[in-house]
């Protein structure tokens, strides 16, 4: 299919429909994860023209994704970044995670958006904000594609610094998620302070079962186990 770049059309809907002046477009990076925190992006950018290649993070090369990251927090208006961690997804949940990442977020832009486009089908940071849910909105809409962007980047760089004490993980390369390295240290060596202590992944380690939380709600669909 022929790339079609991102557009502000959910942007001009909401502004033609609202009094809505200040819009954010929010997306979340590291919720598949089992190491790390859960990051959120809040951009706004007007209606102005992006840099040219703006799409959804995960169509992105490496390479690709770095230098445009670096041009997006130049370009857009504002942005704010909201983590919420590992830890705090084991006592909440990840929907409750994901809601305090996005309004982390949110609260660190200079201007409190009057209304919030949101990734994917499912409005997980209800009221107070104004949220308009669009599937697939990182690859269509340009505040969110540009908010999946930046936060795809600035977590893979967390990760890569949390994974300096811990180089066995080689968080740098899998960002926290799970590969065939990131398997064999959690055997070897249990988990970090970083990983997530409620989910599956843990009943695949008798030595360090013992360590596994309650899970508060069940894991996010693009989890597997350990083995």
């Amino acid at each position: 299919m022929p790339y079609e770049p991102p557009t502000h059309r959910i942007e001009r809907s909401i502004r033609a429909t609202s009094q809505a002046r200040i819009i954010a477009g929010v997306d979340e990076v590291g919720r598949g994860a089992w190491a790390g925190p859960v990051a959120v992006c809040a951009t706004v950018t007007g209606l102005r023209r992006p840099p040219e290649g703006l799409t959804d993070s995960k169509l992105l090369t490496e390479k690709r994704r770095t230098v445009l990251a670096d041009e997006l927090v130049r370009w857009v208006t504002a942005f704010g970044l909201g983590y919420a961690s590992a830890e705090e997804i084991d006592e909440l949940g990840m929907t409750a995670a994901q809601r305090l990442a996005a309004t982390r977020a949110l609260e660190s832009l200079p201007e409190r958006p009057e209304a919030v486009i949101l990734d994917g089908k499912h409005d997980y940071l209800g009221p107070p904000w104004n949220v308009r849910t669009v599937i697939k909105g990182d690859q269509s809409c340009v505040p969110v594609a540009a908010a999946s962007v930046i936060a795809k980047v600035r977590r893979d760089e967390l990760m890569a610094q949390l994974g300096s004490a811990h180089l066995d993980f080689c968080f740098a390369d899998n960002a926290g998620y799970p590969s065939p390295v990131h398997r064999a240290a959690l055997e070897e060596h249990g988990p970090t302070p970083y990983h997530r202590l409620s989910w599956s992944y843990m009943d695949g380690l008798p030595r360090w079962k013992h360590l596994k939380r309650n899970r508060i709600e069940p894991e996010p669909s693009e989890q597997i186990g350990l083995f």
